[in-house]
């Protein structure tokens, strides 16, 4: 189901893969991966966003002849109430992560999430009953994980980078579990995209 991975990662720690370049996400094909992260900085233009005049999105990328991806995530995003400037640079990223994350997955389509999160949502660690998910906090605190064996040391996404996990249709015993941080960390709020195969 996965692709082999296409390039050696950075840094390599047992059942997570880290790494300063998009390649470094196709180690997650490998059997014994749980996490790969793309360590990358976020995009400038998220910090000028109202949070609270935008929509959560729903929709399903079909990368097949239905038109050019990054003008449809466009499209929801200025539907969704984004400002035209911010809906076209963060609808290029969610389509050029949607596409990777296309071809890692083996996918014919992406379904995507893009949500403001406030509160405590998925406060608790667990791993999702999907075979590969895409996560990015676009803004805020960014998503939290753990290993099994060692759940008292947190580690953190930070805002912007990429993080793709095995869930329980891939690993059917994950090694590496996630969550939104806990609002009171003082996190919120949040944008967090989500990817899955659709």
């Amino acid at each position: 189901m996965y692709l082999p991975d296409s390039a050696a990662p950075d840094r390599a720690h047992g059942d997570v893969v880290v790494s300063d370049t998009a390649d470094g996400l196709h180690a997650i094909g490998a059997a014994h991966v749980a996490l790969a992260i793309w360590a990358r900085p976020t995009l400038p233009i998220v910090a000028s966003l109202d949070l609270d005049a935008v929509d959560d999105l729903s929709f399903v990328l079909p990368f097949a002849d239905d038109g050019d991806p990054a003008l449809l995530a466009d499209a929801h995003l200025v539907a969704g109430g984004y400002p035209s400037a911010a809906a076209a640079t963060i609808g290029v990223d969610i389509a050029a992560l949607a596409g990777l994350h296309r071809r890692i997955a083996d996918a014919t389509a992406i379904t995507v999430r893009l949500d403001v999160i406030e509160g405590d949502a998925c406060r608790r660690f667990h791993a999702d009953y999907v075979s590969l998910r895409m996560l990015c906090t676009y803004w805020g605190a960014g998503t939290q994980w753990c290993r099994t064996a060692t759940p008292q040391t947190v580690h953190d996404l930070p805002t912007g980078t990429i993080g793709i996990f095995k869930g329980r249709l891939a690993m059917e015993a994950p090694t590496i579990l996630h969550r939104s941080p806990p609002s009171h960390t003082g996190c919120d709020p949040r944008l967090l995209l989500v990817l899955d195969p659709a």
